[in-house]
This record gives structure tokens, sequence and C-alpha cells, in this order.
């Protein structure tokens, strides 16, 4: 099954294209002090190695909107300014380089001061998110008499998008997030039913990993199930890498994208006789930045497991003493069972070599 994308108008977010027939795009937010460039830089880099292709940074001050220009400078992927109440700090981070603005139409203010906003990012050639949430809709939206949140959320979205057209800006794209993930489905779905401007996809105030990566899985799943979304950011308490790492998880789970490894383990069972989870989790790590597209097996029964797990490139499983190193479910050697995880990421290596040529001459010309 392949999913049949929505085709929204394309914008651009500095050198990345958004929208149209551009991939769904991964990105994330710092949670760093922005003023602190040396600590917000150094995150953004983890951020890039592993995948991450947008980075939003919070502006509460002018501080943080001065910031931006040093670290602009030292990253290589388009940075957005996430901006409350003050319409001021947008056109600041504008000036100072920002690729793109993240505004909300709760407490931005006045058609006055959002004009003053559009006029700056057109000047500098930026896009902005209209970024409608939950949780600060505009005083007239927060009690629908006829209808529901999601309806407010769009309600809200729309309300900007015609105000920012009527003054001559078109650069723009959407997100209507809620902590309820059914809230939020269901504002992707009538947003998309009424308007072609392309779609961030989020669910807002997600939670721990455990809680914000169920409810990111379905919800954003659900809504790029539906061929909606044009890019996204997984919300979670935690290290922003995992939520680069949750996001091309869930693309790749739904064939939209695939960067990386995929990795298959078993749940184990009484059969088991290794510390899979130990090993998965270690063969999860090493791989955290890999770009190969390979798929990956960790199984815990020599027996059965090369079978099972038949349609990974690669795969290992151990038991008593053994490991072994299968290749589409076909066995191909056989070694002491502590050697399971560097032989599974030579393994790995070597099909990156293999599928990258250029990669294994400038290794030979060394």
């Amino acid at each position: 099954m392949t999913i049949k994308r929505k085709k929204t108008r394309q914008i651009h977010v500095g050198p990345v294209t958004v929208g149209a027939d551009a991939p769904v795009s991964v990105q994330s937010m710092t949670n760093t002090r922005t003023d602190d460039v040396a600590s917000t830089v150094a995150q953004i880099r983890q951020l890039e190695a592993a995948g991450c292709e947008i980075i939003r940074v919070a502006v509460p001050d002018m501080e943080s909107a001065r910031a931006i220009s040093e670290i602009r400078r030292q990253i290589s992927i388009p940075l957005i300014a996430d901006i409350h109440f003050d319409f001021r700090l947008a056109i600041a981070a504008a000036r100072a380089g920002a690729h793109g603005l993240r505004i909300n139409p709760g407490n931005i203010g006045s058609k006055d001061r959002i004009k003053a906003v559009a006029d700056a990012a057109k000047d500098h050639g930026l896009s902005i998110r209209i970024g409608v949430n939950a949780g600060s809709l505009e005083k007239d939206l927060r009690k629908t008499g006829d209808g529901t949140i999601a309806a407010a959320l769009v309600k809200s979205a729309l309300r900007q998008v015609e105000n920012l057209a009527g003054m001559d800006f078109h650069q723009v794209k959407v997100s209507l997030k809620s902590s309820n993930v059914l809230q939020t489905i269901e504002a992707y779905r009538l947003f998309s039913e009424k308007s072609d401007i392309p779609l961030h996809v989020g669910i807002t105030e997600a939670g721990g990993l455990y809680a914000g990566i169920v409810k990111s899985a379905i919800g954003i799943g659900a809504i790029l199930a539906d061929g909606i979304g044009d890019t996204l950011r997984v919300s979670l308490t935690r290290d922003p890498v995992e939520e680069v790492r949750v996001g091309y998880e869930i693309l790749k789970a739904l064939n939209i994208r695939r960067r990386g490894p995929e990795i298959i383990s078993c749940p184990t069972c009484g059969r088991c006789r290794i510390d899979l989870f130990s090993i998965a989790e270690t063969v999860e790590k090493a791989l955290l930045t890999s770009t190969a597209t390979i798929k990956v097996a960790i199984m815990g029964c020599p027996v059965n497991g090369p079978g099972e797990a038949r349609e990974a490139d690669v795969g290992i499983a151990g038991g008593d003493g053994t490991g072994v190193l299968f290749k589409k479910g076909q066995v191909v050697k056989k070694f002491p069972q502590n050697q399971l995880v560097n032989q599974l990421l030579a393994a790995v290596e070597e099909f990156e070599l293999l599928k990258s040529p250029t990669k294994e001459n400038n290794g030979k010309k060394k």
C-alpha cells in the first residue's frame, strides 16, 4: 500500500522545500537557552547528525533574537524563531537571520502587529508558520457555541491565512495542535478539506517518552496515513534527538520516507539465552546516526531466529555460547556469543560500503 499525499502549495524554509512533491521533513526544537549560543549550537549539531532538517528555537527576549545571527552562522539547517506575545521579537529575529517565523494567532496581537511581522518576513525572504494551539486560542474562539475545539482551531488558522493573504504574504504553513490526539486528527482533516496550505503536523505537549511516543505515533501517524502533512515534529519531554528518531520511525513505518536502518527484534521468551535487551539497545545507539537503508534483525534464538527474520538484510541470533550472523534468513557465519554486536555492526558497515562505492573508494585512497 502506498499513501497518496495531498498536493499542497509549495513554500520554502531557507533552502528546504515544503509542500507539493517535497519529502515530509522532520523538525525539532532546542531546549537550551537561545541566548546561550554555545549550548544551543552544540544541541543543534547533535540534531543535525540525527537527521533533523529544520530547527526551531524559542525567542522569549531580545537577547535570544540577537543570538540567532551567530547561531545561524554555525549550523547547517534552517532555523525558525518561535515567537509568542511580542511581535517586535519576530521583527528582530527576521533581521538577525532566521529562515522562518512561528507565530501564535492567539497571542501575537492586532492586525497592525501581524502586518509588521509579515512585512519583516517579506523583506527578508522568510516563511511564516501559523501555529494554532488549543490551549491559546483567540478569546472569541475559546467557547465555540456551534462546533468543536477542532473546528475552532481550523477557524483560527484560516482567519490568519486570510489576514496574511490580504497583506500580500503567501509563504505560509499551518499547524493545528492539541494535546488531545483525536481533536488534533479532526482539526487536520477539517483544514485539509478547506485549504491547500502546507501543514506542519504534531501533537503538542505529548508527554514523556512512553506517553509521548504513543500519542505521537497514533496522532501523527493517522494524519500522515490520510496523506496529510508536509513537515512534522514529535514533541517529547526528552532529549530532542529522541524526537527526531521517533519522527523517522513514524515515517518509516508508513513507508513514506526511509532514513537509517530499520531494526526488528524479537520480544524474547523463555527460550532466549542472551541479554537481548542490552544487545538491542547497544546496536540502536551505535546506528543512531547511520543513514544506511538496511533492515537489521536482532533475534534471541539461533534455531528459529534467522527464519523468522528472513526479510532482514542482515541479522544476528545467539544462545548457549554461540552466535550466528545471517543474511536474508540464511546463516553465513558462526562465532562466540560475545561477538554478536561487533559482528552485526561490521556487517552493517560492509552493507553501507557495498551500497556506496564512493565511500569505499575514498577509504581505499587513504
